[in-house]
């Protein structure tokens, strides 16, 4: 018997992550706890190329919280970098304009295209980023990121207003995350993610963007081994040849990475 697929909600029927889910973050001890644990195995993955890749943090986060990715992907053969503005408060005007450079500096310095990985916030803001300098950037990677839908189906609306100076509602945020993908992107996501529902971060449907559900909390997943492997896994495809995906490959394969759009129990405690 074949599994239903799961319909997005709309933008307006969108509510934030359950209590239920909420209370599930603390899982994120877990996650972080068995990061070292799950180096052996993750020190197999797909080796880099040693193209140039910038790390962005989530809401109210800084490099510090990003370390683990960065340090992974170094460990890889990338030359990773971090985004050197502090705390991330939101998509204010010198944000953007040191992003832009930033961007710029990185394929100067190294002559190639480079690839974003975005947490949280920092996944909106990658995502942006390529929509407006697809000739510089050669992949996207979001970690429950809120990429579409309305802003208060996330549990961190009412912060992101006090702290970055928008409101919920500006039609400048949707400005900046409107547009079908011209790189490719990847969204992995977590449908018992606690703080951005799982809708918000599913990829658009277009060719070159893609979707992986694992499990994994929204705090913990710079550091889930299931995120880390299949991050790894997107960015070593040679420039020119992506290809979705493969969540099949092996058992193991099978086991961590889903389709979002087929019903799990999972479904039941999410919005």
């Amino acid at each position: 018997m074949k599994a239903p697929v799961m319909r997005p909600k709309t933008h307006q029927t969108l509510k934030p992550p359950s209590w239920l889910c909420m209370a599930l973050e603390g899982r994120a001890v877990f996650e972080w706890g068995s990061y070292l644990a799950a180096w052996p195995l993750l020190k197999n993955a797909a080796r880099g190329d040693g193209h140039p890749v910038l790390v962005l943090p989530g809401l109210g986060a800084g490099d510090r919280s990003t370390y683990p990715i960065r340090r992974y992907l170094d460990r890889l053969g990338y030359a990773t970098y971090k985004w050197d503005q502090g705390l991330n408060f939101g998509p204010r005007e010198h944000v953007i304009k040191g992003l832009v450079e930033k961007v710029r500096q990185m394929q100067f310095e190294h002559d190639q295209k480079i690839s974003i990985v975005g947490w949280s916030l920092g996944g909106a803001m990658a995502n942006a980023l390529a929509l407006r300098m697809p000739e510089r950037i050669r992949s996207v990677v979001t970690l429950g990121s809120p990429l579409t839908g309305h802003p208060k189906g996330t549990n961190a609306w009412r912060i992101f207003e006090l702290v970055s100076g928008f409101r919920h509602d500006d039609p400048r945020l949707m400005e900046l995350v409107a547009g079908q993908p011209s790189v490719p992107t990847t969204s992995i996501m977590s449908k018992t993610d606690g703080i951005v529902n799982w809708r918000m971060s599913l990829a658009p449907d277009h060719h070159m963007a893609e979707n992986i559900e694992v499990s994994a909390t929204h705090l913990g997943m710079g550091a889930n081994a299931a995120v880390l492997w299949a991050m790894a896994d997107r960015l070593a495809q040679k420039e020119g040849e992506w290809k979705p995906f493969n969540k099949k490959a092996t058992a193991f394969h099978s086991l961590l990475f889903r389709d979002p759009h087929t019903f799990r129990l999972a479904d039941l405690i999410a919005p």
